[in-house]
């Protein structure tokens, strides 16, 4: 069961996810430095590590593209791991796969900033 204030914070983070595709929290380089923690990083799908700049370079680019249609998330889930650190996992289905999904977010001046994130497909 998840006390009050948990259960905000995940109403909050599950309106951020999938992370990287509500345009309207911003799409420019200065939107994405101000979202991604400085040592953020990732670990897609594929297994292979990301650094926040690859990042933002192909996301940078997936913006100019239109937004993929037929996503969505499930199975949400959260855990405070540290004062104003928390684990948001989920599953996101896709049209060509399904994926469980992790991020590790963190509360700064009353801005959520993304510290970790990681795909792994579900077969």
């Amino acid at each position: 069961m998840l006390t009050p204030d948990l259960h905000a914070i995940l109403g909050e983070l599950r309106a951020r996810e999938p992370l990287f595709h509500h345009r309207e929290l911003g799409t420019s380089r200065g939107d994405l430095l101000k979202m991604t923690a400085d040592d953020f990083w990732e670990i897609g799908a594929s297994g292979k590590a990301y650094d926040r700049e690859f990042v933002i370079e192909n996301l940078l680019e997936f913006y100019k593209k239109p937004e993929p249609e037929g996503w969505s998330c499930s199975e949400f889930s959260i855990r405070q791991l540290a004062e104003g650190l928390y684990q948001l996992n989920y599953i996101l289905q896709q049209p060509d796969r399904r994926t469980r999904r992790t991020t590790l977010w963190r509360k700064n001046d009353d801005a959520w900033q993304i510290v970790f994130h990681q795909g792994t497909i579900i077969t």
